[in-house]
């Protein structure tokens, strides 16, 4: 495939444990996909739970990354350093009157969807879109979201158009703990990083308009000529465990093994359907699946 200048994408993990298969998956794909597009690839440490993260967990994903030949390019950014940064985009969201304090309660919030079915997506019901009820304290930064549907197209699903009042309500920013909410970093991050594409699991699927208006709210009063047009988004589908369930630390997914990570590049492989590549070494079976990858991209296309 030709060069493609621009190209840019990333990998986030957030380290409360270390790299499983699931992970991994996410990874490779989206390392591939940068290296088809000879662009760049990024790493950065979504850390921003500060509580559930650990040292131990960076240093590992970082060791099992490079140990299976993913090597990213440029600095490592690590959210937990970046306060500031977040700080100065709620801000500036607050002065366009796109957020608004909440006081309401978890506990609030599931009774006001006690008619809806286990499993659906819990609304939030706007009760403080307009202000907060008397002698009630803020528990959290809420996202005004547009009246307007958010339209996306997905490589792989093709096109969504999720209503954001109807499928998850005004969005929170920051808790009431001080923790930011997973939204604000990771577009903050996306954007200053000039991230064009996203390449990742097919869980995260509902969270993309959220992040898309936020990615438009951030550029409300950027000139058309500048403005930065949001990611193009590729949902790999994502390994099961033997119950079920998505692969992952809640469900006690293992660490990769690392004594020999070629069998591991190819238990991910097979999982999207492709085949096994005969390698001695992580570089070798890259640069062979590269060329496969290109092929299953156009394979994966949307019809």
């Amino acid at each position: 495939m030709s060069a493609h200048a621009n190209y840019i994408g990333r990998f986030a993990p957030s380290p409360t444990g270390p790299l499983h298969l699931g992970s991994l998956a996410a990874a490779l794909g989206s390392f591939l996909d940068a290296k088809v597009h000879q662009g760049q690839w990024l790493l950065r440490i979504e850390d921003i739970d500060e509580g559930r993260c650990d040292a131990a967990s960076v240093e590992h994903i970082v060791h099992t990354l490079k140990r299976h030949g993913l090597q990213w390019q440029g600095e490592v950014w690590v959210q937990s350093q970046r306060h500031a940064v977040y700080q100065a985009a709620l801000k500036q969201l607050q002065d366009e009157n796109l957020t608004y304090p909440c006081a309401c309660t978890r506990k609030e919030i599931d009774e006001a969807n006690s008619h809806r079915a286990p499993g659906e997506n819990r609304i939030y019901p706007g009760t403080c879109r307009h202000g907060m009820p008397v002698a009630r304290e803020a528990r959290a930064i809420r996202f005004r979201c547009p009246a307007e549907p958010v339209q996306w197209h997905d490589h792989r699903l093709g096109q969504f158009s999720d209503d954001l009042n109807t499928s998850s309500g005004d969005f929170v920013l920051k808790r009431g703990d001080g923790f930011w909410a997973y939204h604000l970093v990771v577009v903050v991050d996306d954007l200053a990083s000039q991230v064009t594409h996203i390449v990742r699991g097919e869980d995260l699927t509902d969270t993309t308009a959220r992040q898309i208006a936020l990615w438009q709210a951030l550029q409300s009063g950027a000139h058309e000529n500048h403005f930065t047009p949001p990611p193009a988004y590729w949902h790999l589908p994502v390994i099961l465990a033997a119950d079920g369930q998505k692969l992952s630390k809640q469900t006690g997914a293992l660490a990769v093994p690392e004594h020999d990570p070629v069998p591991n590049l190819n238990t991910v492989w097979q999982h999207f359907g492709l085949g096994k590549i005969k390698a001695t070494a992580a570089s070798q079976w890259l640069e062979l699946a590269t060329p496969v990858w290109a092929n299953y991209r156009s394979a994966q296309a949307a019809r």
